[in-house]
């Protein structure tokens, strides 16, 4: 008798571990948080819109895998360095750009020519010193083979090696020749980001009228906060 009360003991103590776990894996399942392969959460962007368009949206800012890129983004936004300006070419079923501070003036003739003044800048997963140089511009983090799909966010550039800075555009199609990795073209721009909420207002700002793929009504970033980003 005590070896089948054991027994059944033994089943039950069994049972619940399988019913815990069970109701771990569905919990995590369904957060927001769910840890990324380094066991960590990623930053959270929103960004807030207004003119032309109005709301906000969010995207998880990939810094377990692309952490020079992500800690340049997040260094901008914190420093409020992208409040008040402008998305200066949108392009329906393609993407829109911004990130210009010369578009802070939405009919600037200089807007997408401009990027941040040299510096440094945190690294978040490091601790280390980056640099911005020759026009604010930041390393080719040319690492991780994460598609330009709709909803993805990633670097604009010149074209030229290590001449992104703060210019970023979001995909509203899927533009897999813009990956770094596609031989076709000489296009290279890797992807930081991922739209978590708010997709839909990205593809309404692509459709507004423009002029020369400029919004005749402008439409402004208010602002860029920054949630779940380490201390520097």
């Amino acid at each position: 008798v005590p070896r089948k009360a054991t027994h059944f003991s033994a089943a039950i103590s069994a049972h619940r571990v399988f019913v815990m776990l069970s109701l771990l894996a569905t919990t995590l399942a369904a957060s927001p948080l769910v840890p990324n392969a380094a066991g960590k959460t990623n930053p959270v962007a929103t960004f807030t819109v207004s003119g032309g368009v109005t709301g906000t949206f969010k995207a998880e800012l990939m810094l377990d895998k692309l952490p020079i890129t992500v800690s340049n983004f997040v260094d901008l936004a914190q420093s409020g360095f992208y409040n008040g300006i402008h998305f200066h070419r949108v392009i329906p079923g393609f993407m829109d750009q911004f990130g210009c501070p010369f578009a802070k003036d939405p009919n600037s003739p200089r807007a997408g020519t401009g990027g941040p003044e040299d510096g440094t800048f945190k690294n978040l997963v490091t601790g280390a010193d980056e640099t911005r140089s020759n026009g604010g511009n930041i390393q080719d983090e040319l690492i991780s083979q994460d598609s330009n799909v709709a909803g993805t966010i990633a670097m604009a550039n010149t074209g030229q090696p290590n001449s992104g800075g703060s210019q970023i555009f979001f995909n509203v199609a899927d533009n897999l020749n813009l990956n770094w990795w596609d031989t076709s073209t000489p296009s290279k721009h890797p992807v930081f980001a991922k739209v978590t909420e708010g997709y839909d207002l990205l593809v309404q700002i692509s459709q507004v009228p423009t002029n020369n793929d400029n919004p005749i009504t402008p439409i402004k970033m208010e602002k860029v906060e920054i949630t779940g980003a380490p201390s520097k």
